[in-house]
């Protein structure tokens, strides 16, 4: 069985803007920040958030699992990372992907994220599949759409 959940959110910038964040590794480290209650690690271990790029990151009650960047498509702007290791693959997942696409709109003075997460659950495992969440996500788009609009203001 597999299946999808997806999060969209407008932000009130420009999706240049908007994917210097997304495109690279700067979302994860500001997530990290200014969600510490949430992300309780984050370590980069391999790569500079191109393709084949390595963070191991670490949730509120101790879940972590390692994830890879497949796609990092600068010209469309999407993300693409997968799981490799730990987290929902030890729960019964065979696939645990996650897309991040910034979508311009307006004549770049606004855009739309879009999160979605696509899981496949193994061949006769059980899996809870209300687990796959994109909340954290969603915050996530949320504390960019802040960073980016307050510091927009103050310029």
């Amino acid at each position: 069985m597999s299946g999808q959940v997806s999060y969209e959110t407008e932000v009130k910038a420009g999706a240049a803007k908007v994917w210097e964040l997304y495109g690279t590794t700067k979302m994860a480290l500001l997530a990290k920040e200014a969600l510490p209650d949430a992300i309780i690690g984050l370590d980069i271990l391999e790569g500079q958030g191109a393709v084949g790029t390595i963070i191991k990151i670490t949730l509120a009650g101790g879940f972590s699992y390692k994830e890879k960047f497949t796609k990092v498509d600068h010209k469309n702007r999407v993300k693409e990372t997968e799981a490799i290791e730990g987290g929902f693959l030890d729960m019964g997942l065979s696939l645990y992907r996650s897309r991040f696409e910034v979508i311009g709109k307006d004549k770049e003075e606004s855009c739309m994220i879009k999160s979605t997460i696509e899981y496949k659950i193994a061949n006769e495992a059980t899996f809870d599949i209300s687990l796959v969440s994109v909340k954290l996500y969603a915050d996530i788009a949320e504390v960019v759409k802040k960073q980016l609009t307050t510091s927009a203001g103050a310029n």
